[in-house]
């Protein structure tokens, strides 16, 4: 994920009006937990991992209108991402199931998908 340098969201983040180019900053060696830093204030980020290390199981079903607004053509060009609320543990952290970010690769394009599926929640344990 390193070598997207720059991320355009189509939609601003809630609560962030005025914040739409962000950079993905890759914080373990692994590239599991990343920080999406806003490039126009370098004090706003957000925490941020892939669901698979976490959630394999999870798999997003996103609607027709995001996959236009992000120009998706191929599904290898998505990389799913989900907010973070880091607790003081790795056992109090939570993930955002039900407003995963969507990125194309390609497009560079991003915005926060808020699915359908009110089973999943906003503030899933990240380890059990």
């Amino acid at each position: 994920m390193s070598d997207i340098p720059v991320i355009e969201l189509v939609h601003p983040l809630p609560g962030f009006p005025d914040e739409r180019r962000f950079t993905l900053v890759e914080l373990d060696e692994d590239g599991v937990l990343c920080a999406l830093r806003s490039l126009e204030d370098p004090e706003l980020r957000f925490l941020v991992a892939p669901p698979g290390p976490f959630f394999p199981d999870y798999a997003p079903v996103v609607d027709d209108a995001a996959v236009a607004d992000l120009e998706i053509s191929a599904v290898e060009d998505v990389v799913v991402l989900l907010v973070l609320t880091p607790g003081g543990s790795l056992q109090e952290t939570t993930a955002n199931l039900r407003a995963p970010l969507v990125l194309n690769t390609s497009t560079r394009r991003a915005c926060q998908v808020i699915l359908e599926d009110t089973a999943l929640s906003v503030t899933t344990p990240l380890v059990a």
